[in-house]
């Protein structure tokens, strides 16, 4: 198969969809890669690096688009890029479409076929190919937040640790997975008091558990809710619904309710943001002011931290993307279930039920669509 990485075009995006190291492997399986020219320069990885793995430099992303049969890439395709996908071409890529009907609407007028790594699933009921992204936004989320929180850049002035004599900040974490985990891991390293709130009792014992108490779990109702943001001095937004938008926990007159200064940093963006008062940034802009609270919502975090991330990504997405190289992307959906929850839109269809229900089209199941079209159908 024609593999195709084209260099990310999003604002302040430097990561990259294939490692050299992923690029080896699928050159190994017989497979051919074009990589366009730069597209790993953000993260210290040069055209000779990928030539020297088997991929063949080329010099546009319109090359790229215009003979890869999978394009592998990290950010949901840009309009320009949109532009450019073909029908029956398979992308493999973050699209997080829910809140998003721009992209969904050109994603189907293309024709193609688009795989999310934010739906694929595991046999742990995980999601593999967010989760390590999850994992960095979550770390950085704390980092993020510290610094928002220093007054020159609008925050309260405090400390996250604060010293021998002065009372810690608190943080608030809203939703104990992936992200509230690991955010959690970090603010408590970091001498904060932390409070996790979650729906699952079995994770907050969890939480519990692997913190040994240094930090509160509680189990969130609007009222636990309302009572922990009101006296905190940054809250982490970290709920996560599996490919639909994001619910909005807090509300405008719950931030009015906020001191000052307080920072609270939208992981959740990507979905839609779980803050009412929430609207995407960038690393170049990354925060604004609504009622008197500073906004962190970058909507690719762990761009930033781009070489940490496209290695990490790699490692997760390389055995998904041998297996729509090595059968087809038909038959690699097909044999396993876990990819095939990845197919978001199929040849002008949406095949993921909460993208379908969130943007108002009509859902075709995934198995209907991979049907060969010259099955009869079932009586």
């Amino acid at each position: 198969m024609l593999i195709g990485v084209p260099k990310e075009i999003k604002v302040h995006e430097y990561r990259v969809g294939l490692t050299p190291a992923g690029v080896r492997e699928l050159a190994r399986h017989g497979h051919r890669i074009l990589v366009q020219a730069g597209a790993g320069e953000g993260i210290g990885i040069g055209d000779a690096q990928y030539q020297a793995a088997g991929a063949q430099i080329v010099g546009t992303a319109q090359e790229v688009y215009a003979h890869a049969e999978l394009v592998v890439k990290v950010k949901e395709p840009q309009p320009v890029e949109c532009k450019m996908l073909r029908e029956g071409q398979v992308l493999f890529a973050y699209l997080h479409l829910a809140p998003d009907p721009g992209q969904a609407r050109a994603l189907l007028e293309s024709g193609c076929v688009a795989i999310a790594y934010e739906t694929v699933t595991d046999d742990r009921g995980g999601l593999p190919l967010l989760a390590p992204m999850s994992e960095v936004a979550g770390r950085m989320s704390i980092q993020a937040g510290a610094h928002a929180m220093e007054k020159a850049a609008g925050g309260n002035g405090v400390l996250l640790g604060g010293v021998p004599g002065v009372t810690p900040a608190k943080v608030v974490v809203i939703g104990g997975g992936v992200v509230g985990y690991n955010a959690a891991r970090v603010a408590v390293g970091m001498g904060a008091h932390v409070t996790v709130l979650d729906r699952s009792l079995a994770r907050l014992n969890w939480l519990d558990t692997v913190f040994d108490g240094r930090l509160t779990t509680l189990y969130s109702t609007t009222d636990a809710l309302e009572n922990e943001v009101r006296s905190a001095d940054l809250v982490i937004g970290a709920v996560l619904v599996p490919g639909a938008a994001a619910p909005k926990l807090v509300t405008r007159a719950m931030l009015k309710d906020m001191r000052p200064g307080t920072v609270v940093v939208d992981v959740a963006i990507d979905q839609g943001g779980c803050f009412e008062t929430s609207r995407p940034t960038t690393h170049q802009n990354p925060t604004f002011i609504e009622e008197g609270i500073v906004h962190y919502c970058v909507a690719n975090m762990p761009g930033a931290v781009a070489r940490t991330s496209t290695f990490a990504l790699t490692n997760a997405t390389l055995p998904y993307a041998l297996a729509l190289a090595d059968k087809g992307y038909r038959k690699a959906l097909l044999d396993d279930p876990h990819l095939c929850h990845g197919l978001n839109v199929h040849r002008g269809k949406i095949t993921y039920k909460a993208v379908a229900e969130a943007l108002g089209y009509e859902y075709q199941p995934a198995h209907e669509a991979l049907k060969p079209w010259w099955q009869p159908p079932e009586h």
